[in-house]
Protein backbone atom coordinates (compact mmCIF):
# COMPACT_ATOMS: atom_id res chain seq x y z
CA UNK A 1 0.00 0.00 0.00
CA UNK A 2 1.37 3.15 -1.26
CA UNK A 3 2.59 6.00 1.85
CA UNK A 4 4.60 8.40 0.18
CA UNK A 5 5.26 9.26 -3.02
CA UNK A 6 8.08 11.63 -3.78
CA UNK A 7 8.54 13.47 -7.59
CA UNK A 8 12.36 14.59 -8.13
CA UNK A 9 13.21 17.05 -10.27
CA UNK A 10 14.49 15.07 -12.71
CA UNK A 11 10.91 13.61 -13.04
CA UNK A 12 11.36 10.76 -11.42
CA UNK A 13 8.83 9.62 -8.72
CA UNK A 14 9.67 7.79 -5.72
CA UNK A 15 7.15 5.17 -4.13
CA UNK A 16 7.25 3.72 -0.49
CA UNK A 17 5.02 1.79 1.78
CA UNK A 18 4.34 2.06 5.35
CA UNK A 19 7.42 0.43 6.54
CA UNK A 20 9.43 2.61 3.99
CA UNK A 21 10.27 0.21 1.42
CA UNK A 22 10.30 0.97 -2.44
CA UNK A 23 7.20 0.00 -4.23
CA UNK A 24 8.67 -0.50 -7.52
CA UNK A 25 5.77 -1.07 -9.70
CA UNK A 26 5.19 2.91 -8.82
CA UNK A 27 7.97 4.26 -9.78
CA UNK A 28 8.87 6.16 -12.84
CA UNK A 29 9.40 8.76 -14.45
CA UNK A 30 6.47 11.29 -13.53
CA UNK A 31 4.34 11.61 -15.92
CA UNK A 32 3.90 7.65 -17.07
CA UNK A 33 2.94 6.92 -13.28
CA UNK A 34 1.29 9.51 -11.77
CA UNK A 35 -2.42 8.59 -12.99
CA UNK A 36 -1.40 4.97 -11.20
CA UNK A 37 -0.45 6.71 -8.43
CA UNK A 38 -3.07 8.72 -7.90
CA UNK A 39 -5.50 5.80 -8.45
CA UNK A 40 -4.42 3.58 -5.80
CA UNK A 41 -3.27 5.93 -2.88
CA UNK A 42 -4.76 5.76 0.07
CA UNK A 43 -6.65 8.75 1.12
CA UNK A 44 -3.91 9.67 4.18
CA UNK A 45 -0.73 8.82 1.45
CA UNK A 46 1.33 11.79 1.30
CA UNK A 47 3.11 13.52 -1.63
CA UNK A 48 5.61 15.90 -1.96
CA UNK A 49 8.68 16.83 -4.22
CA UNK A 50 12.63 17.70 -3.78
CA UNK A 51 12.28 21.36 -5.05
CA UNK A 52 15.60 22.67 -7.67
CA UNK A 53 17.51 19.67 -6.10
CA UNK A 54 17.25 21.03 -2.36
CA UNK A 55 17.58 18.49 0.70
CA UNK A 56 14.39 19.19 1.98
CA UNK A 57 11.04 17.58 1.30
CA UNK A 58 8.29 19.77 0.88
CA UNK A 59 4.70 17.93 1.03
CA UNK A 60 1.62 19.27 -0.94
CA UNK A 61 -1.67 17.88 -0.96
CA UNK A 62 -2.65 15.15 -3.79
CA UNK A 63 -4.71 17.80 -5.98
CA UNK A 64 -0.77 19.36 -6.65
CA UNK A 65 1.04 16.84 -6.83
Amino acid sequence: MIKTAIKCPNGVVMVFDKKGEQIPEYQGQYQKVKESILKNAPPDATFGYFPNYEAELRAVPREEW
